[in-house]
């Protein structure tokens, strides 16, 4: 059997309770950094042998992974953070263990809930209340979000902020980012706030603030994160058997939209013109929905957790 195990992002206390037991439970562990893991696994007093599986090595290392699989060992591959379905290793150890008949997954949740420690940590960037570098990093690693507004063009910022955060004053905004760093780099999460907050007028400025949207918008620019998020959600998919079920948690309204649209467009059948008195395309539905409508957070369960007030729960389960 083969278990993709989510690791945490950042905190290693929020790992959950199933994802320790799979790995003390498994024969072995493939990981993308096998240092990295070490110190998740010693925290946890876990022993095992453990494997590199990375972009370098993820096609020999998939057919390792499959052959101990077919042998009937358990193995568990898990990334340096988050889950290894969406980035490396992952999507071509899915492919590989398809290619070998190895049976497909009972079901996947993703939650694509942005870990609060990361938040809550100042030195991160993330948070436009404190002033810290501006990072916004998941990974820590690759193109920072003062890279990215110091040098992408007036153009680009603009559809950032309009696609990702739905800014209404998208292009001033640019605008005055273009002309700041003009004058001097843009380093700090105060720097960018303050900026920010001089492109949108006082009288909407006091009803909203504009930087939540555009730090939004800018994270999700700097980590891929829908790019991320569509390459994972048809990752899980054809990893699932038929009757397999795939569950979603988003935390906000774009997110939300790229499943929904995902979900409808493998539960869509015929594709021919209403007109047409019969069926030719042969086309039939890859799934259906389990709920038709999403599953929100009863109000007991968002006083418990303030930060659950946007999340919706979809889930589909696979037909053939």
């Amino acid at each position: 059997m083969v278990s993709f195990v989510a690791t945490p992002i950042g905190n290693l206390g929020d790992i959950t309770f199933r994802a320790v037991e799979t790995l003390k439970n498994a024969d072995e562990i493939w990981c993308e950094d096998t240092r990295h893991t070490l110190r998740l696994l010693n925290a946890y007093e876990i022993k095992k042998p453990l494997f590199a599986c990375h972009k370098f090595n993820e096609r020999q290392a998939a057919e390792k992974i499959a052959a101990a699989a077919q042998s009937g060992k358990n193995i568990a591959v898990v990334s340096d953070a988050g889950m290894p379905v969406v980035s490396d290793p992952g999507n071509i150890v899915c492919e590989v263990l398809k290619e070998k008949g190895v049976p497909g997954l009972d079901g996947v949740l993703m939650d694509l809930g942005v870990s609060s420690h990361q938040l809550d940590e100042a030195s991160r960037g993330f948070s436009f209340h404190t002033d810290a570098p501006l990072d916004m990093r998941m990974s820590q690693t690759g193109m920072t979000a003062a890279d990215l507004v110091n040098t992408a063009e007036e153009s680009e910022l603009s559809r950032i902020l309009f696609t990702y955060g739905e800014e209404r004053f998208a292009r001033n905004i640019a605008r005055k980012i273009v002309a700041a760093r003009e004058i001097a780099p843009i380093r700090t999460t105060k720097e960018l706030a303050e900026i920010i907050l001089s492109g949108v007028p006082a009288q909407q400025r006091r009803a909203k603030n504009p930087c939540r949207q555009c730090f939004q918008a800018i994270r999700i620019a700097v980590n891929g994160e829908f790019e991320h998020l569509e390459a994972g959600l048809k990752a899980a998919f054809s990893m699932l058997k038929p009757g397999g079920r795939l569950a979603v948690i988003t935390f906000h309204s774009l997110e939300d939209r790229i499943v929904k649209q995902q979900f409808a467009q493998w539960c869509r059948g015929c594709i021919c013109p209403p007109d047409f008195p019969v069926c030719v395309c042969g086309r039939t539905p890859e799934a259906k929905l389990v709920v038709k409508k999403p599953v929100i957070p009863t109000p007991e369960e968002q006083e418990r957790n303030s930060r659950s007030r946007s999340a919706k729960l979809r889930v589909i389960e696979r037909s053939r």
